[in-house]
């Protein structure tokens, strides 16, 4: 018997690069939102909402960055200045949850833990996509390779002339 070569090859797709980053950056960043969010709820009754969400911003923040150098971006810059950089991207992040909470609040005085759960992770992840852009272009930017040719050979500039 011999093998059917008519039927169609399947075409063998390619992820783009910015695509396949953002998927990882989901799941590495929602992942770290989960257990956030989790831990909200375990320390929210304990301490002033406020202060609660900063704690856990904090600590999510430097868990997140790790992780998005290691397998979201696939990154060689480490260290406190990357930290630094992206912490600061949080204070947007900060700024959504809490004040998404704080309203919720004002409206609710006593929402439920599904509601507040549900304000919480929708302002992350609003907050999350403009982290990303941030990340991606301030952060994690990829230096270009060094060229062994020189930008602007004698000739070129003396041609130009």
């Amino acid at each position: 018997m011999t093998a059917r070569t008519d039927l169609p090859t399947k075409a063998k797709r390619t992820v783009h690069p910015l695509v396949a980053a953002f998927v990882r950056f989901v799941v590495c960043g929602g992942g770290v939102g989960l257990a956030a969010s989790g831990a909200l709820v375990l320390i929210g009754g304990r301490m002033p909402l406020v202060l609660a969400n900063a704690l856990i911003t904090v600590v999510s923040t430097v868990i997140a960055t790790e992780l998005h150098s290691r397998i979201s971006f696939r990154s060689d810059r480490r260290g406190w200045r990357v930290h630094l950089q992206s912490g600061l991207t949080v204070v947007v992040s900060y700024a959504f949850t809490t004040g998404a909470l704080l309203v919720l609040h004002a409206l609710q005085s006593a929402p439920s833990a599904l509601v507040e759960q549900t304000v919480y992770l929708s302002a992350s992840a609003a907050a999350g996509a403009g982290r990303f852009a941030l990340l991606r272009a301030v952060v994690f930017t990829r230096t270009p390779a060094p060229s062994d040719a020189p930008v602007l050979a004698r000739q070129a500039v003396v041609i130009a002339a």
